[in-house]
């Protein structure tokens, strides 16, 4: 089995949103054949707590506006460090990078096939590590750090 058109519809348009948003490393799943419960897994983090708020929102506000969907549930909000989107047929995760690096997401569903994205949602991968670097060089007062 593989996800469902809708299900790859409601996927783009998330990654595209979330890109817009300036996320990093968006990657998307098929778990249809391992999980019952959903066809799709969006992943995608963030730097700072707001950052990663205002991916989720941004998210939901497309979704409901272009598609007509509504999440089913939405969990996460108090601390905005991971937040989680269920719309049944796909489930968003946005995390802080710290959240990400955690709890490796990837590493429990890369047996999974990896769905196609947008051009701008493919960009941002490694952009977590580009920010990471800049941040350690600013810290330490390297050239090269964004001042």
């Amino acid at each position: 089995m593989t996800a469902t058109d809708r299900s790859l519809e409601l996927i783009t348009a998330a990654a595209q949103a979330a890109a817009d948003k300036l996320a990093h490393d968006v990657i998307a799943y098929d778990v249809s054949d391992v999980l019952s419960i959903t066809d799709a897994f969006l992943l995608a983090s963030a730097p700072n707590d707001r950052q990663v708020k205002s991916i989720v929102d941004e998210i939901e506000e497309r979704l409901q506006k272009e598609l007509g969907a509504k999440p089913v549930r939405r969990e996460g909000d108090r601390e905005s460090r991971w937040i989680l989107l269920d719309y049944v047929d796909i489930v968003v995760h946005v995390q802080h990078s710290e959240e990400r690096v955690f709890y490796a997401l990837e590493r429990l569903w890369k047996d999974c096939p990896e769905i196609e994205l947008p051009a701008d949602a493919k960009a941002t991968r490694g952009k977590a590590a580009e920010h990471a670097r800049l941040q350690a060089a600013e810290d330490s007062g390297e050239p090269g750090g964004n001042w």
